[in-house]
C-alpha cells in the first residue's frame, strides 16, 4: 500500500508561481512512476506530467510546457510540481498518482493504482 499526500495548493493570481508536494509512504518510494493529474470543473481528469523511478525521464501535456516542472527526491520519498507563469485555464484540483506496476509514463487512469486526495489549485486573472 502507498499513501499519497498533496500540499502547496491555493489561490495565486495570473502570471504567478506555486509548488505542490506530494509525500508518499508505505511502499519504496522509489520503485514508482509519479503523475501529477489535474481536474477542472465539469472536465475530466487528464494528465499534466510524469516523471519516472529515477527521474531520468518525464512527460508533460502540451499546455504546460515550459512553464511546469515535475521532480521527485527518492530520499525523502516526495514528488514535486513547480508550476509558473500560471493561467487561470490551469485552475483545477490536481491530484498526485502512482504507478506501481509500469516503468513508463502513460495517461490512463486506471493504470495509477494509488491517489492522493487532491489539492484546489485556483488562478486568478
Amino acid at each position: 500500500q502507498v499513501q499519497l499526500v498533496e500540499s502547496g495548493g491555493g489561490l495565486v493570481q495570473s502570471g504567478g508561481s506555486l509548488r505542490l508536494s506530494c509525500a508518499a509512504s508505505g511502499r519504496t518510494f522509489s520503485s514508482l512512476t509519479m503523475s501529477w493529474f489535474r481536474q477542472a470543473p465539469g472536465k475530466e481528469r487528464q494528465l499534466v506530467a510524469g516523471i519516472t523511478w529515477s527521474g531520468g525521464s518525464t512527460y508533460y501535456t502540451d499546455s504546460v510546457k515550459g512553464r511546469f516542472t515535475i521532480s521527485r527526491d527518492n530520499a525523502k520519498n516526495t514528488v514535486y510540481l513547480q508550476m509558473n507563469s500560471l493561467k487561470p485555464e490551469d485552475t483545477a484540483v490536481y491530484y498526485c498518482a502512482a504507478d506501481s506496476l509500469r516503468t513508463q509514463i502513460v495517461a490512463r487512469e486506471w493504470s495509477y493504482d494509488y491517489w492522493g486526495q487532491g489539492t484546489q489549485v485556483t488562478v486568478s486573472s
